[in-house]
């Protein structure tokens, strides 16, 4: 899967840069869908608070659903997340929380694989400015790697660049900040469809409707 730091940091919205994971991710074999609603009832949300995303492991076409109602920034991890249970062959059904020490293994490590793929180590150790007020600090790495403000605290504390009760209160903060984010919905249905469905399996159903294999 071919998706560099490099090209990540070129996008200019968080917008971009999913789009630019999801691609990638579907052009290694994975079909990726996202959606923030129930079927097509835009007045049914999927409560983040509840999932943020799943993984069904198959041989031929394994599965990523993501839940859109988040964040573009929380979708992104939730991305890197579920890939890791693709990786280790596990289906999932998943609520990526970062702050707490959770007791079984699998998850710390599938959000530790994806905070690696997302905010490198030494990239990191390289660009953090530890003189900056903390908030600030996380605000400006967010916007070079594409990720949340959630996702650079942990970085910086894995990293040992800040300490446990700082970073915890530093992450229940911004917690609280992102649920105060109006969640907006809505959009073209057409435009919309082929990322709630997987460009992949999409373009395979038009495809073969064409074809005159499926009627």
């Amino acid at each position: 899967m071919a998706f560099t730091l490099e090209q990540r940091t070129a996008f200019s919205t968080w917008e971009e840069a999913r789009s630019g994971l999801v691609a990638a991710i579907e052009a290694a074999g994975i079909l990726v869908m996202v959606s923030g609603i129930v079927g097509s009832n835009s007045h049914r949300r999927l409560d983040p608070g509840e999932f943020r995303g799943f993984t069904i492991i198959d041989d031929y076409a394994p599965v990523v659903f993501v839940n859109g109602a988040d964040t573009k920034a929380a979708q992104i991890f939730t991305l890197a997340h579920e890939l890791g249970h693709v990786w280790l062959g596990q289906s999932a059904l998943d609520s990526p929380r970062m702050d707490v020490h959770a007791e079984h293994d699998l998850e710390p490590w599938c959000n530790a694989v994806a905070a690696e793929l997302l905010v490198p180590e030494a990239d990191l150790r390289q660009h953090h400015d530890p003189d900056r007020d903390l908030v600030e600090e996380a605000g400006r790495l967010a916007r070079r790697y594409k990720v949340s403000r959630l996702v650079v605290l942990h970085s910086l504390y894995d990293a040992r660049l800040v300490a446990w009760e700082r970073f915890r209160a530093s992450y229940r903060e911004e917690l609280e900040r992102a649920a105060e984010r109006p969640y907006t919905a809505g959009g073209d249905y057409y435009r919309t469809q082929p990322v709630r469905m997987s460009r992949r399996f999409t373009r395979a159903v038009v495809a073969s409707a064409l074809e005159g294999q499926t009627l």
